[in-house]
């Protein structure tokens, strides 16, 4: 039987197929890393070419890995048993756009900031924007169900995307949309990390732009208090579009490389965003302030202008690169607890980073829960390599433990797949299995991802075990 590789150049040519040794190496990692090639590499430019892709790989017999921009951080695109990349990064195009229902059709390569860009002129705008929006792809935000610091109070990916193309196992091309009667199958692809099958289009949810916005920080004495005010903020009723956590670590970091005006006095800053009407935000940000101040708050300001506005955001998406003044590597959690349980979980991440003698800056998105502790190290020490692996499961056993789950934004891939059973019983995994059959029998879509590794053979295929109920 002829190749992968020969079989894919045959029927989609040079231009389409990759295999040179040096493209292949390119494709072996995403920001998780991973030292495994593919191989081969198609990089489409239509559903049509995906699924002939589809179709030679299952011939084949080989896994088949789709890929965005290689940002995800819990290696979602590394082809770990090698395999077919489908890289979308050639549809990146903007389909369809319908103004007056505020939806639009775009291929999954389409950067994320780059359709909010596209259609500012008509007033309206794309809400997920996770702080990877200026690179990471609309389709890598579909796969992971991303957020990101507005989530607070526009939801997630799956909130805003009415429908899907996506190719199956056998390369049948499929269309889904959320007006469809009977089960939500644009649900249950959202999230799917790639399981399930090869999206190549992309259905969304548009908005307007609001007629006013408004950024304020408020300084506290540490990261406790300045959750504290969050949890109160939210108990009072009171939902805006932001509230975003950064500790002094992390504060004194973007400062340093952004200059963007955060207070570096304070043991935490908090960063608010109001959108609505003009008369609107100047009472939500009378309102917010209040409740800041009454809970410890040493300091409370609003940009002036736009250009400050865009700074103080520019800051807070460009923390993560900011630690590279700090130490030359970073491993960034991501996990949600209730956020009155913020002050508490956060006091128990210090002491574990104290614990592992490990330093820990933490920038969140406060507002629902979603926390982003980022253990700073160096991967050159040995040691510290299994500090921050042992010091992160500790953190994730900390969230669970108080009533949180172990990933938010980023997606479970190939890194956190073994702490699923720590969130799933045997049956919910089995349950879960069950959909991925139904979808991939083959198990050909991105396999060794989101399950735990002994999942095939046992929970995922185990069959769903039937409880006796307690005596009354």
């Amino acid at each position: 039987m002829a190749s992968l590789a020969s079989r894919l150049l045959d029927a989609l040519g040079p231009d389409v197929v990759r295999t040179a040794a040096e493209d292949l190496a390119v494709y072996g990692f995403d920001a998780y890393s991973d030292n495994t090639l593919p191989s081969a590499v198609v990089v489409p430019s239509s559903a049509r070419e995906v699924a002939a892709a589809v179709r030679i790989a299952r011939d084949c017999g080989e896994p088949v890995v789709p890929r965005g921009a290689g940002t995800g951080l819990c290696g979602g695109a590394v082809p770990s048993r090698g395999g077919l990349v489908v890289s979308f990064s050639r549809m990146n195009r903007l389909l369809e756009l319908d103004v007056a229902n505020r939806r639009a059709r775009v291929q999954p390569g389409l950067i994320n900031l780059e359709l909010s860009n596209a259609i500012a002129a008509h007033g309206i705008f794309y809400a997920p924007d996770p702080s990877s929006q200026k690179i990471s792809t609309i389709g890598g935000n579909v796969g992971t169900n991303a957020g990101g610091p507005h989530t607070l109070s526009y939801g997630t990916t799956t909130n805003h995307v009415l429908g899907l193309e996506y190719v199956d196992g056998d390369g049948t091309i499929h269309r889904t949309s959320i007006d469809d009667c009977g089960y939500d199958l644009t649900g249950v692809l959202v999230g799917s990390e790639g399981t399930l099958g090869i999206v190549t289009e992309i259905d969304v949810r548009l908005l307007a732009l609001p007629e006013a916005v408004r950024v304020c920080v408020a300084a506290f004495p540490d990261v406790e208090s300045a959750s504290e005010a969050v949890s109160a903020i939210v108990g009072a009723g009171l939902i805006p579009t932001a509230l975003e956590i950064m500790d002094a670590l992390i504060t004194h970091a973007v400062e340093a490389h952004f200059h963007a005006g955060y207070p570096e006095n304070a043991g935490a800053v908090l960063l608010v965003e109001i959108a609505g009407t003009h008369d609107d935000v100047a009472a939500g940000e009378s309102a917010l302030e209040r409740i800041a101040r009454a809970h410890g708050a040493l300091s409370w300001r609003a940009a002036r202008d736009r250009v400050e506005r865009d700074a103080l955001w520019a800051a807070r998406k460009g923390a993560a690169g900011a630690i590279g003044q700090i130490a030359p590597n970073y491993y960034i959690q991501d996990a949600c607890v209730p956020r009155t349980r913020l002050p508490k979980v956060m006091h128990a991440i210090d002491e574990i980073a104290r614990d592992h003698a490990l330093p820990v800056g933490n920038v969140f998105h406060a507002g629902d829960g979603n926390l982003h502790p980022l253990l700073i190290f160096d991967r050159r020490e040995p040691r510290q390599v299994q500090a921050v692996v042992d010091a992160g499961t500790e953190i994730l056993r900390t969230c669970i433990a108080m009533g949180g789950t172990i990933s938010g934004e980023h997606g479970i891939g190939y890194e956190k797949r073994e702490t699923l059973s720590l969130v799933f019983s045997t049956n919910d995994l089995a349950a879960m299995g069950r959909v991925r059959d139904v979808f991939d029998p083959m198990r050909s879509f991105n396999p060794d991802k989101i399950f735990p590794s002994g999942a095939a053979c046992g929970e995922v295929g185990a069959p769903i075990v039937e409880r006796t109920p307690a005596p009354a």
